[in-house]
């Protein structure tokens, strides 16, 4: 799951990001408007916290961008000004959640585990399709009722295709959600098909009944069978 952290106080900011290191998020970071602007104009997100005021703008005017583009769900508005009127404002332009500053960080992992349910899964903690059954809470995959060990990249990988089955993903929209922006130093995109034939042999020998087909230049589709 890839988050945002829009905030320009730089000590919060990054005790923010450590925490959701750990907790395996793929996490980037923006400190003023304008590159929160270039952010979300650029990328999507699984979940976004917002800080209102910014160097800049303000972060409600990057909230109404967001809404504009069919993405204010995901956001969690952080913020010291603990302001009616403000937190008012940020539900109506859609944000999901409003955390006042100061705020603990197991709180705020809570709220972005709410929000990740409530946007992608209604609440369900598996994604399903075919025999496959990935458990979101343990980081788990069985097929056909049988546990298959994935690490940390071929979890996520197979996440995302869940979370856009049927649908085409292309190499670098995979690369650049599963890895971040480490990816614009990579000379080429080779790592992701390595993944995805690592993926592809524990479905075979699973007899899945799902498979990643491959279109030719762009990127992959996860089918059913």
């Amino acid at each position: 799951m890839k988050v945002l952290v829009i905030e320009d106080e730089a000590e919060l900011r990054e005790i923010v990001k450590d925490s959701l290191v750990k907790e395996d998020y793929i996490v980037e970071t923006a400190s003023d408007f304008r590159s929160a602007l270039d952010k979300v104009s650029v990328y999507d997100y699984d979940c976004i916290l917002l800080d209102i005021m910014l160097p800049g703008g303000s972060g409600l005017q990057v909230l109404d961008l967001l809404k504009k583009e069919g993405k204010s769900d995901n956001v969690i508005i952080i913020s010291a000004k603990d302001s009616l009127d403000d937190k008012l404002k940020g539900l109506e332009l859609g944000a999901d959640d409003y955390l006042t500053k100061p705020f603990h960080i197991a709180e705020l992992n809570a709220r972005i585990k709410a929000v990740l349910r409530r946007k992608q899964r209604d609440g369900k903690n598996t994604l399903e399709m075919g025999n496959l059954v990935l458990d979101l809470n343990e980081r788990s995959l069985s097929i056909n009722g049988e546990s298959v060990p994935l690490n940390r990249k071929e979890f996520d990988i197979l996440n995302y295709f869940l979370l856009n089955k049927n649908r085409l993903v292309s190499k670098n929209a995979l690369a650049e959600h599963v890895w971040g922006d480490n990816t614009d130093q990579a000379d080429n995109l080779d790592f992701i098909y390595s993944q995805i034939k690592n993926l592809r042999k524990k479905f075979l020998a699973k007899k899945a009944e799902v498979d990643f087909e491959a279109v030719y230049g762009i990127g992959y589709k996860l089918v059913e069978k």
